[in-house]
């Protein structure tokens, strides 16, 4: 049987990421996913980056000084308590394209998961694009032992309580 992992997106998550995309446009664009592990195999991302420099329609080229910049800045907000809070992974938008990794991303996942300066037992990717003003997703968990997982995903609404 197959493990299950969710990876919970908080409104107000949402709602940056829409605003982000639609700023954005056509062009790819796209961030660092930091998260909570709230229950067995249950992480809320408490967290995103936008990166400041976007991609083309068709290609988005991760910043790492970046990434690293806003990452440090989580763990130091966090009191650098790994085990609750940490680095889920990436995310970036397919505004032309399917909600699929491609060949590229594929790559730079297995690359990350298999980083030990990463230090990750799996690596979330988020692809998200607009669709009539809202949000469509789709998470694939990237495995150390090169398993992909679909993640599932949940859309929290406004009335949650953060405890971030």
């Amino acid at each position: 049987m197959s493990i299950v992992i969710t990876i919970l997106i908080p409104h107000k998550i949402r709602e940056q990421l829409c605003a982000v995309l639609q700023t954005a446009g056509d062009n790819e664009v796209g961030g660092i996913l930091m998260g909570e592990h709230v229950a067995e195999n249950t992480f809320r991302i408490v967290e995103v980056s936008a990166q400041s420099q976007r991609g083309t329609r068709s290609y988005f080229l991760r910043q790492l000084r970046e990434a690293l910049f806003h990452l440090t800045s989580f763990f130091q907000r966090t009191h650098h308590n790994y085990k609750r809070f940490n680095y889920l992974g990436e995310w970036h938008s397919h505004p032309a394209y399917l909600l699929y990794p491609s060949p590229t991303d594929q790559e730079t996942m297995w690359d990350i998961v298999h980083d030990h300066q990463v230090g990750a037992n799996f690596a979330v990717l988020l692809i998200i694009r607009l669709s009539n003003g809202t949000l469509d997703a789709a998470a694939t968990i990237y495995m150390r032992d090169y398993r992909l997982r679909q993640a599932k995903l949940v859309f929290e609404t406004a009335n949650r309580t953060d405890n971030t």
